[in-house]
């Protein structure tokens, strides 16, 4: 087995909407939980070094390196039709980010990409910093399906409009319909898609159950989902922490996952077999030791409210 490769690199009856309102859990109805029995007390301790070296230099680089180069992309975007130039600002930005944040990152199986094919990849999301850790660990152009309160904030919102990211809101099925057609169209054309299918950050570290749109838009596309596995940025900065513990971070990408052939029915499934991939991915490269639910995730009957975090 190879090691790590360092980075250098329509009516309210449709039954399409009623697929999509249950499959984005605007009915708080989502894909069968998993239980984890894991306390709060797993976040990270911040000693007051740590507290300090952040409050006085990390976080204030971070707003500094989004507020110049999030004005820089505004006005890129009249002149980059394609988002090319967003792009590679956007990676500039997660690098100067990682290195605020003294988190060096370690990409493992690149080799297995094919970036002739379109693709939807799919990413566990844990910490803030999973954004910068894509930027810099994939090696091409790529969009990213977010929650439409991410478009509202400044720098960091004008950034995801001008530079063609897609924007969900889970809130209002019709327009999440509209969104994730859009998202099928997106790929289809060409351009590879990222997502989080948890729908938002997790408060204790481990996988959570997915949501069901973003299967939907993968069969609807045809095209392969590659499952990846963020290791470590929970430990550096969980959510609703703005205390940056410097840890190594790493990228695992695991073999692509096929959806040719497959119809909407086959949804679940996919998204079974999607989940268990990144939590093989997730524990085999983390500290952390897998819940005692069946990696899957599929434990409990239970309704669970989306993660909006």
């Amino acid at each position: 087995m190879e090691g790590p490769t360092p980075l250098h690199q329509r009516s309210r009856t449709s039954p399409e909407l009623s697929f999509v309102t249950s499959a984005l859990g605007a009915n708080l109805e989502t894909l069968p939980p998993a239980i984890y029995p894991v306390p709060m007390s797993a976040r990270p301790q911040s000693p007051l070094s740590t507290r300090l070296a952040s409050y006085l230099l990390r976080n204030p680089l971070i707003y500094l390196y989004t507020g110049t180069l999030g004005t820089i992309s505004l006005f890129a975007g009249f002149l980059d039709p394609n988002g090319r130039i967003q792009h590679n600002l956007a990676r500039l930005w997660s690098w100067l980010i990682l290195h605020a944040a003294s988190s060096p990152l370690t990409v493992i199986g690149l080799d297995r990409l094919d970036l002739s094919q379109p693709a939807i990849y799919a990413a566990n999301h844990s910490s803030a910093l999973d954004i910068p850790v894509l930027y810099v660990g994939l090696p091409f152009q790529f969009r990213i399906l977010a929650k439409l309160e991410l478009f509202r904030l400044p720098f960091l919102g004008w950034h995801l409009r001008r530079s063609g990211q897609i924007p969900i809101d889970r809130t209002d099925a019709r327009a999440s319909l509209r969104s994730l057609s859009a998202a099928s169209q997106t790929v289809k054309n060409g351009m590879p898609l990222v997502v989080f299918p948890e729908g938002g950050r997790c408060t204790d570290g481990h996988l959570q159950p997915f949501l069901g749109g973003i299967f939907y838009a993968a069969i609807k596309a045809q095209v392969p989902i590659i499952p990846m596995a963020i290791v470590g940025t929970f430990e550096s900065l969980p959510m609703n922490s703005y205390v940056i513990h410097p840890t190594p971070f790493r990228l695992v990408i695991g073999d692509p996952i096929p959806t040719t052939g497959l119809v909407s029915r086959d949804m679940e499934a996919l998204s079974s077999r999607v989940h268990r991939s990144i939590a093989e991915l997730f524990y085999a490269h983390s500290s952390l030791t897998p819940p005692t639910a069946n990696i899957s995730g599929n434990v409990s009957d239970a309704p669970r409210s989306p993660v909006v975090g």
